[in-house]
């Protein structure tokens, strides 16, 4: 069998191992629609021979603006077999926010779902590289049906790309470039997220697919973000079974996870895992076949861990540091009754490449608090942005790492904390308060349901704390209360000086903090 033969790790390649040794397995679950490995296989080529047809070629972009479904694999799929470079578009974006976008990645074509193509055609004239635009449904099928479904493109390799835009949560987007071996690496299970082995064949996970049963993996968070993106191509390369939601809805995921009896979901922090907990005391679901819960890029608050574990007490919870920047960082699994460090933060053993420094670019000692880094596999840098490339990507001591702006405190046990953004950062009379902390204490209070933390100017002190609440329904917390509860938290400087109730915390569809859109509503009039 020619598949023992290892080559590079190209993302492309990764998933055309599934296919030829699990075919008939399904692939991908969306509503009532389900496909096979052979059948994404056919359509994901025909898909690539269509865009090959319309003049896309090696390194140009696609870009890829619909929600959760099976379009946006295809498409994401079919751009890796020609060596192309798939493209994600944030779904709420505006006309002026899609100009900035598809102009700086260059996008020579867009797969888009009908909702979205009257904002396409309003910004057409002002993006000039933008040759073609595919219409998903009757369009779609149709530019699918009239194409070869062969596997006959030209050898590819690990240093084909991969770029994701970042959320623009501190200015505008950004498109990370990876060489494909070095995501696989970090993202994609190249190296095993809890025992640190390396894959070093590049059959591997899929041979270990056919070795066993299929499993189902939900995607819960829009595949526009990386989050979903890895779950699925990580699940892809592995054999199995993905089911994607076209949006969050906590009823939903607890209804897919008792159909198809998954046993692992991930989540976006409290954002997620508060309206599932309520879904669950809502309605009874079966979910005894889950037993992993796992969260990432946003704060997972110790009161909402504790009522995970109430209502699932034998799953294990396991929370991960990473961005788009730096990849896997680190994780910590958790059981019932077992308590972390970190002060409500999250708090992870580090990977193997990972380490905190301090501004003189040295490690840190247990106690202190630094930017970190993960040298090892990183990216190439900021697409079209040498400035901020050099900013983020830096050697040191002969080394390359990433150091993406994230502030950690190096615990005692040798544990990682992470502290947040250096940008979120707020400075009150010389102080640093980072907002995940105070957040972290204010969910615990009864009235809050959620709740973010921004700074705002004040004359005195520079800075002051300001709290954006989304109150619990029927209940309406007061400043002063919020403050008391807060002393018995956290440091009197980090309390909230100003609370602003809000029928909706501003966040993205993935669930991560919207922080610019808190601050512009605590610069409204303090209650």
């Amino acid at each position: 069998m020619f598949y023992f033969v290892a080559v590079a790790f190209n993302l492309a390649d990764l998933v055309e191992h599934s296919v030829d040794l699990v075919p008939e397995r399904t692939a991908l679950v969306c509503g009532e629609r389900s496909i096979t490995y052979a059948q994404l296989e056919e359509r994901a080529n025909r898909l690539a021979h269509h865009l090959a047809a319309q003049g896309v070629g090696e390194r140009q972009h696609v870009a890829v603006y619909a929600y959760n479904c099976m379009e946006f694999v295809e498409t994401m799929l079919a751009a890796f077999k020609l060596r192309a470079v798939p493209i994600n578009v944030n779904f709420r974006y505006v006309e002026d926010e899609l100009v900035y976008l598809y102009d700086n990645a260059d996008v020579v074509a867009t797969v888009v779902q009908p909702e979205f193509v009257p904002r396409i055609e309003a910004v057409r004239e002002k993006l000039p590289l933008l040759q073609h635009v595919l219409v998903m449904g009757d369009d779609y099928e149709d530019a699918l049906a009239a194409q070869s479904p062969a596997r006959d493109f030209a050898p590819r390799d690990d240093g084909d790309l991969y770029i994701l835009y970042t959320g623009g949560t501190t200015g505008m987007p950004k498109g990370v470039m990876w060489r494909h071996e070095d995501v696989f690496r970090t993202l994609g299970g190249g190296i095993d997220f809890v025992t640190g082995e390396v894959v070093t064949d590049e059959w591997k996970l899929a041979r270990d697919a056919s070795a066993n049963p299929p499993s189902y993996s939900l995607v819960l968070a829009p595949l526009m973000h990386g989050a979903a993106q890895w779950t699925t191509f990580g699940g892809l390369f592995k054999g199995l079974t993905l089911v994607l939601l076209p949006k969050f809805d906590a009823h939903d995921v607890w209804a897919a996870v008792e159909r198809y009896r998954i046993g692992a979901i991930a989540i976006t922090g409290d954002a997620m895992a508060v309206p599932l907990i309520d879904a669950l005391r809502d309605t009874s679901y079966d979910v005894s076949s889950l037993f992993s819960l796992s969260s990432t890029a946003a704060v997972f608050s110790p009161v909402v861990k504790e009522q995970l574990f109430e209502l699932l007490p034998g799953v294990f919870i396991s929370e991960a540091v990473g961005s788009s920047e730096s990849g896997f960082n680190g994780m910590r699994l958790l059981e019932k009754g077992a308590v972390a460090s970190g002060g409500g933060l999250i708090n992870v053993t580090m990977g193997p490449d990972t380490i905190i420094l301090d501004d003189d670019d040295r490690p840190v000692q247990p106690g202190e608090v630094g930017r970190m880094a993960r040298g090892g596999n990183v990216p190439l840098g900021y697409y079209k942005d040498p400035v901020k490339t050099a900013a983020t990507f830096v050697e040191i001591d002969g080394r390359r790492y990433s150091i993406p702006g994230d502030y950690a405190r190096l615990e005692l046990d040798g544990t990682m904390t992470l502290l947040g953004r250096g940008s979120q950062c707020i400075n009150s009379g010389g102080e640093k308060i980072y907002p995940e902390e105070v957040e972290s204490a204010l969910k615990a209070h009864p009235k809050v349901y959620d709740v973010l933390v921004v700074g705002v100017d004040d004359e005195r002190w520079g800075q002051r704390v300001a709290a954006v609440v989304q109150p619990r329904a029927g209940e309406a917390p007061t400043l002063d209360e919020l403050v008391e509860f807060c002393r018995t938290k956290v440091a009197g400087y980090k309390v909230p000086r100003e609370l602003h109730l809000v029928d909706e915390i501003p966040r993205q569809p993935s669930g991560k903090p919207d922080y610019p859109r808190a601050r512009a509503i605590a610069m409204e009039v303090a209650l």
